[in-house]
């Protein structure tokens, strides 16, 4: 290789290993095109072994270690394959139900697909991804690991949505109270809407809460029962 030749080429391998550092070591060949290397490079470099393809149009930079839910990833980056990571909005696509539960370490529902809220309906070939339709408060989501995801509250909000076991929804949130990740309030604020769902009095969340933690029977249910039920608490729901 020519000296030239040689410098060219370690610009291109800084350029995609900057572009996949901010991105958990992946990036997609579209985001790879936009920073200005060639479709033919790509190529070339996914044949040499100096880019893992990891799913269709996505791939690590040789050397990063895979990253932490590396499918799950790949599957957020494949949704806006041209946008890069940092510039994502919500509505490109954020990880929810099982997904984020699983992203959380919340209950053990099996996430075998990757789930996602966007507020428009989409279409997608991959039959282990999940599009959900929805919106998203700025209070419903949050960052975590580098990835848009649901917070706890939302995610059994969700979960309830989609005829999810009870006993499972509940585990989620009794995991996510007990580890300070949300709080009983919100809890009671967000499930309220499924409260006829289960036969209890309409716009009831605290009813709801109730019941949930019926279902698993922590010891320190009271308490959280107390905090959602406080003054404050149902004032705050009852504005929803």
């Amino acid at each position: 290789m020519s000296y030239y030749a040689a410098v060219a080429a370690a610009r291109t391998a800084t350029r995609l290993a900057d572009l996949a550092e901010s991105q958990g070591g992946l990036l997609t060949r579209r985001q790879a095109e936009a920073s200005g290397v060639s479709p033919a490079t790509i190529t070339r470099l996914a044949r040499s072994g100096a880019l893992d393809r990891v799913a269709h149009g996505v791939y690590r930079f040789a050397g990063a270690p895979p990253p932490g839910h590396q499918e799950l990833r790949a599957a957020w980056l494949q949704l806006a394959p041209d946008t890069p990571g940092w510039e994502r909005r919500p509505e490109q696509g954020v990880v929810s139900h099982r997904s984020a539960a699983a992203l959380h370490g919340l209950g053990h529902l099996p996430a075998d697909n990757h789930d996602f809220i966007l507020p428009g309906r989409r279409q997608t070939r991959r039959p282990d991804v999940r599009l959900h339709v929805g919106r998203l408060t700025d209070a419903e989501w949050n960052f975590l690991a580098g990835l848009p995801v649901t917070r706890p509250s939302r995610i059994a909000a969700d979960l309830l949505g989609e005829r999810e076991d009870p006993a499972a929804v509940a585990h989620v949130v009794t995991d996510a109270i007990g580890a300070g990740h949300d709080y009983p309030s919100t809890f009671a604020q967000t499930l309220a809407q499924h409260a006829a769902q289960f036969g209890l009095r309409r716009g009831d969340g605290v009813a709801v809460l109730r019941w949930l933690f019926g279902l698993v029977g922590d010891r320190r249910t009271a308490e959280w029962l107390a905090e959602a039920a406080s003054p404050a608490a149902l004032s705050a729901q009852s504005a929803q």
